[in-house]
């Protein structure tokens, strides 16, 4: 059976795989990883083309050889992925042409990529929990804490709301998300569920949450006076990441399939980056055998990943957080390059751990000469302006019909650029009706920094979706639409500090409890 281990080296005794999604994070701040990453054969990955996704999915997570019945694992994945996506082929592969691929990763009910994996953490969380509570080694409730830059956190309520024994309570940058974001996570049904505007960026957010992760006043206290333990639903934790390798595993057997690329033939994946999970998950998938030749990383203004996959230096002690049309992007801190820098270190947790501290200490680090050249020969990077990014919405509509959210058209125009003589396949993260003001914007030719026109700007998010769509013969989801009609239930504004999400956490469960 696979275990997992962490990236800092400070647990002594690996996990199972259900041990360590129902911990979330590891002692000491580091990040769980599957002590063997499992490799499959050309044919069995071309064979997933046969199979209904849920089906896909359940072949990889068998190939890890996790302490889930494979009976369990498929029964599970045929409820992760079915009439709550929006198309059959769960994650489709669309042409652009001139060897462009556009992966479709947005037909989840919140319509974005997050949903990918938050229908299926969710319950093999509960899973994990149920088996432990009914074998005597669990006796308290859990807590989801989850800092979002936008689609993370409305993905993880919609998965976890309604669940029993478990609480979540999502933090957000105010102000520092788009409009349907924010109505989807303050809208969210359920009796479980908290969401909380941060004072601050998304680092602050994501900052703060992991500051409480390690805070062990906080955790007894919270386990004393209201029986409960932290876990995690950001791409921190495994049961985030394992899903995400699936879509590019089924992406490559697609692309086989349709005979857009040769039984073999390498492509690159370009993905709009910004907690470096999703391209992470690429990398992985290549390890498992994924002909996947580079992985580009594609960045907004807050190109740190840029800066770092090119110098080696990873700093942000002077650089401030832009806010931009691609708002999920806007992260300094890019939590899942540890794991990556523990891959190319061969696996170095002192090495990590050492950088880590430093990042956290003086907000840089360097790595040495090898490691660098071990990134760069699997990534290359560029990032797009927000001027350039608008541009691309409008120039891609023109030239191919489709319309692109601003991340999807950061990864293209990157892709654009780095691309070599290899079918290239873009990872598409949100449907653009998540991010409506800025795609008029990319359609009519406006800058960033242009105002809405008057008529435009007085229309609410769902309304500028809808008049888009009648213009572009598109349509709006119906999980987005909907919300024009849908009461709004959280308003608070709390400080973007460790006080200030313990206390807020604190306050809520002494008033739901």
């Amino acid at each position: 059976m696979n275990r997992f281990i962490d990236t800092r080296g400070n647990v002594r005794e690996p996990l199972t795989f259900t041990e360590a999604i129902v911990k979330g994070i590891a002692p000491g701040g580091g990040l769980f990883v599957a002590e063997r990453i499992p490799r499959l054969s050309l044919d069995e990955i071309c064979a997933l083309a046969a199979l209904p996704y849920r089906e896909r999915a359940a072949r990889v997570y068998q190939a890890f050889d996790i302490d889930v019945p494979a009976d369990d694992v498929a029964a599970l994945m045929a409820q992760a992925y079915a009439d709550n996506f929006d198309d059959p082929r769960v994650a489709p592969v669309v042409p652009l042409g001139d060897g462009l691929h556009v992966l479709e990763l947005f037909h989840g009910p919140t319509s974005a990529f997050k949903d990918m994996a938050l229908q299926c953490l969710p319950r093999f969380f509960e899973y994990a929990t149920d088996a432990m509570r009914a074998a005597g080694t669990l006796d308290h409730d859990h807590l989801i804490l989850v800092a979002t830059s936008g689609d993370t956190g409305k993905a993880a309520l919609e998965g976890f709301a309604g669940r029993a024994h478990v609480g979540i309570a999502v933090f957000y940058p105010d102000g520092g998300v788009s409009d349907v974001q924010l109505r989807q996570m303050t809208t969210q049904r359920g009796d479980n569920v908290a969401v909380f505007a941060a004072r601050g960026d998304f680092d602050d957010c994501q900052t703060s949450v992991k500051r409480a992760f390690a805070d062990a006043a906080f955790n007894e206290r919270l386990l004393a006076e209201h029986h409960v333990a932290l876990s995690s639903a950001n791409s921190i934790n495994w049961g985030r990441l394992m899903p995400q390798i699936v879509y590019y595993l089924s992406a490559y057997a697609d692309m086989v399939a349709a005979g857009s690329v040769r039984r073999g033939q390498e492509i690159d994946v370009c993905v709009p980056t910004g907690n470096f999970g999703n391209i992470l998950a690429a990398y992985y998938a290549r390890q498992m055998g994924a002909p996947i030749a580079r992985l580009l990383c594609a960045s907004n203004e807050n190109n740190v990943l840029t800066d770092f996959i090119n110098t080696g230096v990873y700093d942000v002690s002077d650089r401030a957080l832009h806010l931009t049309p691609s708002p999920s992007m806007d992260i300094l801190v890019s939590s899942n390059l540890e794991r990556q820098l523990f891959e190319l270190t061969d696996r170095d947790a002192a090495r990590v751990s050492g950088w880590m501290a430093q990042l956290a200490t003086v907000r840089r680090f360097e790595v040495d000469a090898q490691t660098l050249a071990r990134l760069q020969a699997l990534y290359a990077a560029d990032y797009v302006t927000n001027d350039d990014c608008l541009a691309a919405i409008g120039a891609i509509y023109e030239q191919t019909g489709y319309l692109a959210d601003p991340h999807t058209a950061v990864a293209i125009q990157v892709a654009r650029r780095l691309r070599g003589d290899r079918p290239v396949l873009v990872a598409s993260t949100a449907h653009w009706a998540k991010f409506g003001p800025n795609v008029w914007r990319g359609l009519h030719g406006l800058t960033s920094a242009d105002p809405l026109p008057d008529d435009v700007a007085a229309l609410s998010g769902i309304e500028l979706d809808r008049r888009i769509a009648r213009a572009t013969g598109t349509t709006v989801p119906a999980g987005i639409d909907a919300l024009a009609d849908a009461p709004r239930r959280f308003t608070t504004v709390v400080d973007g500090t460790t006080e200030g999400v313990e206390s807020s956490v604190l306050s809520w469960l002494a008033r739901e409890r």
